[in-house]
């Protein structure tokens, strides 16, 4: 049975800047993205990736283009629109982890809960399911301060999903963080993508990620080289490699 896309983009274009200084960031790029698939957004700096990123969150409005999230037509000219479409089935994961300082963990989740117009007890109770299905239970009055890179990047994936996103958007998500913490964030989001039947896409230089992708989508100079499935040849090539970098890291 086909599945019915999440996200829907063609043809996106999208250009930064004014008069001399113009570049064309998105070129053209047509894309989409499936529940229960967890695809990797590859290419060299300044190819375009947190451009496209942002397009298909709902933050930046192509030129020219169309996008469709579950269904729904992303107007670029209705900035409204595109907020109300980010709200109800975005969520985002970022690299510096966006947490606030003077916020516990669970503060910080229901604080993304608290714009989508949730009450008090439905807040609380989202927010503590969230912590606890990736693994934080025990710190949910931590600050920041006091959690470790891995901790601090799994409260802004519970703060992402809380709301049960359809769609997940990472940007770099594993690259401030050591070997062992960047393979449970990436074991995280494959569950996340799995057992929640939602589509995750991460943006990332990092090759540890590759065994966790069910399909790597290449971007240069603003259009999409490849997009192709990951073969089991190549995943357990990337796996082999993977398992002998852990045990020199152990």
């Amino acid at each position: 049975m086909t599945k019915t896309p999440i996200v829907e983009a063609r043809g996106i274009v999208k250009e930064l800047g004014e008069g001399a200084g113009k570049v064309v960031a998105v070129k053209g790029v047509s894309l989409t993205l499936f529940p229960g698939e967890l695809s990797l957004l590859m290419g060299p700096s300044g190819s375009g990736k947190t451009t496209l990123l942002s397009i298909l969150g709902c933050i930046l409005a192509p030129a020219s283009g169309s996008l469709k999230v579950c269904g729904e037509v992303a107007d670029p000219r209705n900035r409204e629109s595109l907020a109300d479409i980010r709200r109800r089935h975005i969520g985002f994961i970022f690299q510096s982890y966006n947490l606030f300082p003077t916020l516990n963990a669970l503060d910080n989740v229901q604080l993304a809960l608290d714009i989508r117009g949730l009450d008090r007890k439905a807040r609380l109770e989202q927010a503590t399911e969230a912590l606890v299905s990736v693994g934080l239970a025990h710190r949910l009055k931590s600050y920041p301060r006091t959690l470790s890179g891995g901790e601090k990047q799994r409260v802004a994936i519970a703060r992402a999903i809380a709301a049960s996103p359809s769609i997940i958007l990472a940007d770099e998500p594993t690259s401030a963080l050591d070997s062992e913490n960047g393979y449970a964030i990436m074991e995280l989001l494959r569950k996340i993508a799995k057992s929640d039947n939602r589509a995750v896409l991460t943006v990332t230089h990092d090759p540890r990620t590759l065994e966790y992708a069910d399909r790597v989508i290449q971007i240069e100079d603003g259009r999409l080289t490849s997009g192709n499935k990951i073969e089991k040849p190549a995943l357990q090539i990337a796996s082999t490699v993977s398992k002998r970098k852990r045990k020199v890291n152990v």
